[in-house]
């Protein structure tokens, strides 16, 4: 239930409570997913664990409310990791909550988890979590588990529970436990999986994302190619002063053969986009932790990481380009025909989804760069 030996206590400042979770979207319609779990997880923040804290003088504060400008990920990942107390809400196993817990774990400080009844993730079952359910009465009683928890904790200093799997992920006898202390793993499957297994399912996605960019790229040419192909064809039915029912069923012909790949790029992008979403938590966290490390302390897989992030960084940045070039004149093709308007309209989606992601890679990329860099100063 709760992990480290100690909160730290500073006279000249409050001690503070980070809380990582689901958060959902206040900004989604009113009856759906997105909204209900935002409306949900408040509650729970609202009515369980910040006058849980607050009793004890404990100040505590989500993501979404964070008061200082900047860059929000590296401040989620600042707090994860500073933070004097963090509690963590993994109910459903939420994998951006996954990782930032994977990142709280290493630094052995005080952590507690809650989860709803029934929806707590496999591989962190066999650790002490406190459990609520969604009625006024199990919320109650959640919120004094909490104040018990913190109220022994402070007078008898914390219990060490840092997963025996993080500490094997580590391989280094100079994390908050040692082996000794660790012992059998608390009873643990042999086979469950470590910190680093989860930063290696960060790179399996990220040979993914690779995979989705490869395709995306073979399908801007294959698009490319169909429309050098029908500008040629459009220019000798001009020169030869076609009537326009020739040269509109020269257009129809075009958007025929474009409309599959242009369906298949918007599609692919949407995947890319997702996955960016899924891992941008993540690699954020490793990244954090990677920062945090010494460069003659890093693991042997870190420069493979980072040049793994610049290389799709690149790859990325081309495709953009290239499909870029089509998206800002995806207007006149409309103008040309109806034919072209449902093509278009995918490969203009496909743009709109890539330019936030590429965005988003782009940060990852600069970040890897500048740790390149550190290394081997």
């Amino acid at each position: 239930m709760i992990t480290s030996q100690t909160l730290r206590q500073e006279s000249d400042q409050p001690r503070r409570c980070f809380v990582i979770g689901p958060i959902g979207d206040p900004h989604a319609a009113h009856g759906s997913p997105e909204r209900e779990a935002y409306e949900h997880h408040l509650g729970i923040f609202e009515q369980v664990i910040a006058p849980a804290c607050g009793k004890h003088g404990i100040t505590a504060v989500r993501a979404d409310g964070i008061a200082h400008a900047g860059d929000i990920n590296e401040q989620i990942c600042r707090h994860v990791v500073e933070s004097d107390l963090v509690v963590a809400d993994v109910s459903g196993g939420n994998p951006n909550v996954m990782y930032e817990l994977g990142l709280r774990h290493i630094t052995g400080k005080p952590t507690i988890h809650i989860g709803e009844a029934g929806q707590l993730p496999f591989d962190i079952a066999s650790i002490r979590t406190i459990r609520y359910q969604r009625t006024r009465s199990h919320l109650a009683g959640a919120r004094k588990e909490i104040e018990s928890a913190l109220e022994a904790g402070l007078r008898d200093g914390f219990e060490l529970l840092t997963p025996a799997r993080v500490l094997r992920g580590l391989q280094t006898g100079d994390g908050p436990a040692s082996a000794s202390e660790v012992g059998d793993g608390n009873g643990e499957d042999e086979d469950s999986p470590g910190l680093l297994d989860d930063f290696a399912v960060i790179e399996d996605g990220l040979d993914e994302m690779a995979a989705d960019m490869e395709a995306i790229t073979k399908t801007i040419e294959t698009i490319g190619a169909l429309t050098e192909q029908s500008g040629t064809e459009m220019l000798d039915l001009t020169q030869a002063n076609a009537p326009m029912s020739a040269r509109l069923a020269a257009v129809a012909r075009y958007a025929e053969t474009i409309s599959a790949p242009a369906g298949e790029l918007n599609t692919v992008a949407a995947m890319f986009a997702e996955r960016m979403v899924t891992l941008d938590s993540g690699v954020r966290a490793a990244l954090g932790l990677i920062e945090m490390t010494p460069p003659d302390e890093r693991g042997e897989g870190t420069d493979e990481f980072l040049e793994q992030l610049m290389s799709l960084d690149e790859a990325a940045q081309d495709g953009l380009a290239q499909i870029g070039s089509f998206g800002t004149s995806a207007g006149a093709l409309v103008r040309v025909s109806r034919h072209l308007r449902k093509p278009v309209k995918e490969i203009s989606a496909a743009v709109k989804q890539l330019t936030s992601a590429i965005t988003r890679m782009g940060e990852w990329a600069a970040k890897a760069r500048a740790l390149s860099r550190s290394g081997t100063a």
